[in-house]
């Protein structure tokens, strides 16, 4: 604590207590619906929304609604008491059932459906025919013999009349679907819901109370909050720039927690020619973000992707190149090791496949497994695009995701530790946010950290607006543990986008990042004394003032926890000189 005592007055007591949030306070409107499964059940679950705007969403009055699209044909099934839809003798991989609807361009929509195939296990989609053009709103892989969830979103750039079917390029197999929803709302009640999650789970109610020193309440006390540090990890990308430049080191450690180096740590840079290393850059970067408390995400071991080998990879036998991943790996986490929160270990290896091609279909698991025995605590991650920024990107859906989680999963056996789901977060469009949603919904059901680790929104009309919108809806999902910015500044360009122009201006984005992250909150105290606030989780430096009562100000610092529906509200009582 930290009070200034010059004057020998009256004594004046301020007085705050964390207040508890409980959720569903304050909502209005149809809530929105978290849950998803990643289990394949012998029945499904009932319908979300209990269908929403679907017909017959569980066939329980025959094919009523439903209709043939494409050459398929079409029937109603019971199996074990629960009434299903069938389409068989597909030849086209769009040949399938269908309903018609109408959707509005103002609505945001949430989709859900339970698919099964007949035999095997095949990707299956679920397609909306629009004015606006085809839109993907989900795919799942379901198996013969059980139901397997798939969840998905949409949005529609012209009201009218729309067609949903499904879709699979396996025509072998029939398409069965039961528990069929689609859910719109409108865009206060998806806001509404982001407030509340976020209120929720990111932060809590504090009262203050400022009394003098007989007790009585005073008013017009003037109260000014600062985040100190934020509770949850929020980040930015850096370059060797930053070693060198003390404008963009404070704009930087005045904001973010977490660095993730943009370059600085990846093969190409740390081993340019066979068997000669140089971490100078990265070891360099790494102090200073030790000596500002800033936590470093490992980026990256290997990296999928062939034309970001070193040059001198690509031409290597097959056992050589294993000879060289291990070295590699061996030679940046032995050295970074216990200094690092997080790996990502095989970057975008669902989009690409050069050690799977080079080496075999399990050099990713094995990479893995070679990381974790060197380094025990740090997560794990899978790190990739596109599984929530394109809904129609079939090589990394959030079902092709887990599925190749999956298979690290099994590689490691019971040695796996802490794992993560890395998602890149580059968007090229406006961000279909119930599919953002949706996807992050599906991921989190296999109870693992999900990080958005590179976001950024590329070059375009409401490039900032659409940033806002996809930080707001990102942070306020309970899966999501953890954030990471793809655009801060560089003097060669940054990626897509940058928050700040070379004097540390902040760009229009930047503002948005300013305004997202809230670290200052004033306000002033009413008739009895009391000024509410709802603060992000972290810690803090309150001032607090009186233009006329006090002739200094006080400061004190106290943390924002969780709140918790078992604990005590927490008390700090702090005295003051002030003037009669």
């Amino acid at each position: 604590m930290k009070v200034e005592e010059k004057y020998s007055l009256l004594p004046l007591s301020l007085m705050y207590y964390l207040a508890l949030l409980h959720a569903g306070v304050g909502v209005e409107g149809l809530s929105y619906d978290y849950t998803a499964s990643v289990e394949c059940l012998e029945k499904p679950h009932r319908p979300q929304y209990g269908g929403g705007m679907i017909l017959n969403p569980e066939l329980n009055d025959g094919l009523k609604g439903w209709s043939v699209f494409g050459d398929a044909k079409i029937e109603e099934r019971v199996l074990r008491g629960n009434n299903f839809i069938v389409a068989h003798s597909r030849s086209l991989r769009n040949d399938s059932f269908s309903q018609k609807l109408y959707m509005y361009k103002d609505k945001l929509y949430t989709f859900s459906a339970w698919i099964q195939v007949s035999n095997g296990s095949a990707p299956v989609a679920a397609v909306f025919r629009t004015n606006g053009g085809v839109k993907y709103a989900a795919a799942v892989i379901p198996e013969a013999g059980c139901w397997s969830m798939l969840k998905g979103g949409l949005i529609v750039e012209e009201s009218g009349a729309a067609q949903l079917y499904f879709e699979s390029n396996d025509t072998s197999v029939e398409i069965w679907a039961d528990s069929i929803s689609l859910q719109p709302f409108t865009k206060d009640e998806w806001n509404t819901h982001q407030h509340q999650s976020a209120e929720k789970i990111r932060k809590t109610k504090v009262k203050l109370r400022v009394v003098d020193g007989g007790g009585n309440p005073v008013a017009g006390a003037e109260i000014a909050f600062r985040l100190a540090k934020r509770s949850f990890p929020f980040g930015a990308v850096i370059s060797e720039e930053i070693l060198h430049n003390t404008a963009f080191q404070k704009w930087f450690t005045d904001r973010f927690s977490v660095a993730t180096f943009g370059n600085e740590m990846k093969w190409y840079s740390n081993e340019n020619s066979p068997g000669v290393e140089n971490y100078t850059v990265s070891d360099a970067m790494l102090q200073f973000c030790k000596q500002n408390g800033i936590s470093v995400r490992g980026h990256n071991i290997l990296w999928d992707e062939p034309n970001f080998q070193p040059g001198w990879v690509k031409t290597l036998s097959p056992a050589d190149l294993r000879s060289a991943v291990d070295r590699r790996i061996n030679s940046v986490v032995g050295r970074y090791k216990g200094q690092v929160i997080a790996w990502d270990v095989v970057n975008e290896n669902l989009h690409f496949s050069f050690f799977e091609d080079k080496l075999s279909a399990d050099a990713s698991g094995d990479a893995f497994q070679k990381t974790r025995r060197i380094d025990s605590t740090a997560e794990l991650f899978m790190n990739d695009f596109n599984t929530i920024e394109e809904s129609g990107d079939a090589k990394s859906s959030p079902a092709t995701y887990l599925r190749k989680l999956g298979e690290i999963q099994a590689f490691l056996g019971t040695g796996a530790g802490p794992l993560g789901i890395g998602l890149e977060g580059h968007f090229g469009s406006a961000p279909n946010l119930p599919y953002v949603r949706s996807a992050i919904d599906t991921l989190a059901a296999k109870n693992m950290p999900i990080w958005v680790t590179e976001v950024d929104v590329k070059d375009m009309p409401d490039q900032a607006k659409h940033f806002e919108e996809i930080l707001a809806e990102v942070h306020a999902h309970p899966g999501v543990k953890g954030i990471v910015t793809w655009g801060t500044w560089d003097p060669k360009g940054c990626y897509r986008m940058c928050l700040t122009d070379a004097n540390f201006k902040n760009l229009a984005t930047g503002d948005v990042l300013d305004k997202f992250l809230g670290m200052t909150k004033v306000g002033m105290t009413d008739v009895n004394g009391v000024f509410e606030a709802s603060l992000f989780h972290g810690d803090y430096e309150v001032t607090v003032t009186h233009p006329t009562l006090m002739k200094s100000s006080i400061i004190n610092t106290f943390k924002v926890a969780p709140s918790s529906p078992h604990a005590s509200n927490q008390t700090t009582v702090l005295l003051v000189e002030v003037s009669t």
